[in-house]
């Protein structure tokens, strides 16, 4: 999503932990939840599929990968699309090989790796439910704010059923501010969300082997935390507050990252409008930011039950 980049940059926190063919043949059989879980089992399950991603957090400083697996699986949503799965978004399909080889989706193979054992260790959670559950967590982890999540996501079960490339937005497109538009208004988002999702760009950075944007290294990524390198939106790039737009209204450091896309937002007057209270006040960002999140990480997902499932 815008987020874009959130996005393409692919970051790892640690190395793989499995054979990406043995990966991927597991990946595609652990689709289903099994029939015998009961609604206590999967809550159960969902909680303890928290906590274990939180302790991923702690040890590989993988938050920005784990937004960016989130908002891409379900940031392929076709609101005009009635038909499930062919609709797209937050189905787990990007477990699939074939998906996982998009464009948008360079490195996010990463990510996967990095939470397969905990969907070993928690069979009766789906992918779905796991990605939208990392990418919040990690958010809540570096600070932000919380989000107001649901589950219960049911998997989709063959490649098959995988949406087609091209969904998700680009980093420098040559009208930025129509193709943000145009990408977000097709999942059913409006500006004020799309400002505010952007502002997820505070974590993370871009790396070009990946992308083909930021640097190879700057003062602030040389070092890491994991892998060293790439470019950053913002100085304390594992830290969720308000400062991407700061950043990007104020265009004072070469060594922080700013995209076609994320300028934009400073230069259409309607998307400035809300760049600028983002900048000013943190908690209005924060809420705003909570709300189009969830609403993001619902995008084209089927529930059973239908109602979803709360873990508050």
């Amino acid at each position: 999503m815008a987020v874009h980049h959130l996005l393409r940059r692919g970051i790892s926190g640690s190395s793989p932990l499995h054979p990406l063919r043995g990966l991927l043949l597991a990946s595609q059989e652990l689709g289903r939840r099994p029939l015998s879980s009961s609604a206590g089992d999967v809550v159960a399950e969902l909680r303890g599929a928290r906590e274990d991603v939180k302790q991923l957090l702690k040890t590989t400083s993988c938050h920005p990968i784990l937004v960016r697996l989130g908002w891409h699986d379900a940031g392929t949503y076709d609101k005009n699309i009635a038909e499930w799965p062919k609709c797209g978004g937050a189905n787990g399909s990007l477990r699939f090989e074939i998906e996982l080889k998009h464009g948008a989706n360079a490195g996010l193979v990463n990510a996967l790796k990095l939470i397969q054992p905990i969907k070993d260790k928690f069979s009766g959670v789906t992918y779905a439910d796991l990605f939208q559950l990392a990418s919040a967590t990690a958010i809540e982890e570096a600070g932000g704010p919380k989000i107001p999540m649901i589950y219960g996501r049911v998997d989709v079960t063959a490649p098959e059923q995988c949406p087609p490339e091209g969904r998700l937005p680009a980093a420098g497109p040559p009208s930025p501010a129509e193709h943000l538009r145009e990408v977000f208004y097709r999942m059913g988002l409006n500006d004020k969300e799309i400002v505010a999702l952007s502002g997820a760009h505070t974590l993370g950075r871009a790396r070009p082997e990946r992308s083909g944007w930021g640097k190879p290294e700057t003062k602030y990524t040389k070092n890491g935390p994991g892998a060293p390198g790439g470019q950053s939106w913002t100085s304390q790039w594992l830290k969720f507050d308000n400062s991407y737009f700061k950043v990007v209204k104020e265009r004072r450091d070469e060594d922080l990252l700013v995209l076609p896309t994320d300028a934009a937002l400073f230069e259409d007057s309607s998307f400035k409008v809300y760049a600028e209270k983002y900048a000013e006040d943190q908690d209005a960002f924060f809420k705003d930011y909570a709300e189009a999140h969830a609403k993001l990480s619902n995008l084209g997902a089927k529930f059973d039950p239908p109602k979803g499932i709360s873990l508050e």
